[in-house]
């Protein structure tokens, strides 16, 4: 049912840069979005956002408020940048499935036809520091959907075998790559070798999956994963403001992180990979697929209305609707273990209306460790994108935003 519908408005949808007053939204709603924002900034706790909503392809509404760098004074503005974290990906699910369309890749494909040192893996039992052989190899579709057992490194069991190898631990909040100064499949490589959390196919782990789907990019192209990701993806969809690592001309562009105290206040978060990181003046090497892409509200509604359009946008073809389909339907049904909630080729999606608030079934989404998220809803023709840096995270303005939108949403699409 949801293929009929991307189809239906695939021609027509293209994202508008330019804000206008939309029919569909009463606008006295709109404000209280304004009011909602403000609030968190005013009360100190969060330092600054941006936030922005489609519908049909059109800004229905769009507001930043707060600080993009506080001690530098430099107010929020709709077109600065964002460390994405996890956003990153649907990104990289997205090049992987474009390999797929092309003979490349299948999704039953073993991970080690890419990566050889993924032939013999091994799981982590719960206790005893024992490990016994993987039951089977671990697929594409298991990266895809987060079933390969793989976690990321910081849980008590495998931690301590982590941190020597740069992983888990180590590596920031244990996805963090963007300060190691080798390629991305060095690392991956590195992973292989350290034991797993689970059998493969035996339930959801979130984890480096992605991280590996995006060495397996380079490997099956033949191309880095940031000139594929550029190539392929953003400069076709006009996303000019999206890269693993920002330019230096760009740094005043890119957010502060931020992070909430004991008190729950915002305060300017440390340097270094639990912090600022290393988008800028990093080694610049290590492209995480996972969590290493940064970019504007702007840019990430672009690629998702690609994705709401059955995978083109303004004349520029990404995917297949059917293969939008798949990384937009549930995959793994109860090994997600949320009742209502599935999870497809990269997305998570909303299988019961009231699972997610007021989105609809067949709405689909995801969000960032620096606490950004994002929102397809299908039905309504509605893209959702709540951008913000601060890590660790204790407001929940990121959570209500979508049901101000829905608030403010007072005519249900034709």
């Amino acid at each position: 049912m949801r293929l009929a519908w991307i189809v239906a408005i695939a021609a027509a949808a293209s994202v508008s840069a330019q804000a206008a007053p939309h029919p569909a939204f009463a606008p006295d709603r709109l404000v209280r979005i304004d009011k909602f924002m403000q609030d968190y900034v005013d009360s100190n706790r969060i330092g600054g956002a941006v936030a922005l909503v489609l519908r049909d392809g059109k800004v229905a509404y769009q507001k930043a408020v707060g600080w993009a760098d506080q001690d530098a004074k430099r107010p929020m503005t709709a077109d600065a940048v964002f460390r994405i974290a996890s956003q990153s990906k649907a990104i990289t699910s997205t090049a992987i499935l474009m390999l797929v369309e092309e003979g490349k890749i299948a999704i039953s494909d073993p991970v080690s036809r890419f990566i050889p040192a993924f032939a013999h893996t091994r799981v982590m039992l719960d206790t005893g520091g024992v490990t016994v052989a993987a039951r089977r190899q671990i697929t594409i579709r298991d990266l895809l959907t987060h079933t390969a057992g793989i976690s990321y490194g910081t849980d008590r069991k495998v931690a301590a075998l982590y941190s020597p190898k740069a992983l888990g631990p180590a590596a920031g909040w244990g996805w963090y790559t963007a300060d190691k100064d080798e390629p991305i499949c060095e690392t991956i490589e590195r992973l292989a070798t350290l034991p797993f959390v689970a059998q493969p196919g035996e339930r959801f782990v979130y984890g480096y999956n992605t991280d590996i789907l995006g060495c397996v990019v380079e490997r099956a192209s033949g191309i880095p994963l940031d000139k594929f990701v550029r190539d392929r993806i953003t400069v076709p969809l006009k996303m000019n403001d999206t890269w693993f690592f920002a330019p230096a001309a760009q740094r005043d562009r890119v957010v502060e992180v931020f992070m909430s105290d004991s008190t729950g206040h915002a305060v300017r978060a440390p340097d270094g990979a639990r912090g600022q990181g290393h988008y800028v003046d990093g080694p610049r090497r290590d492209f995480s697929g996972g969590a290493g892409i940064l970019s504007t509200a702007h840019d990430y509604a672009r690629f998702l209305q690609m994705i709401l359009n059955g995978g083109q946008l303004d004349g520029a073809r990404i995917l297949s609707p059917h293969t939008v389909d798949l990384m937009t339907h549930d995959q793994i049904g109860k090994l997600f273990g949320q009742d209502g909630l599935g999870f497809g080729y990269g997305f998570e999606s909303v299988e019961r209306y009231g699972a997610d608030g007021m989105k609809s079934v067949g709405s689909f989404g995801w969000g960032g460790a620096y606490a950004s998220t994002y929102s397809v809803d299908p039905v309504e023709h509605l893209v959702m994108v709540f951008m913000i840096n601060q890590l660790p995270m204790s407001a929940d303005i990121a959570a209500k935003f979508p049901t101000m939108v829905y608030s403010a949403l007072v005519q249900r699409h034709q």
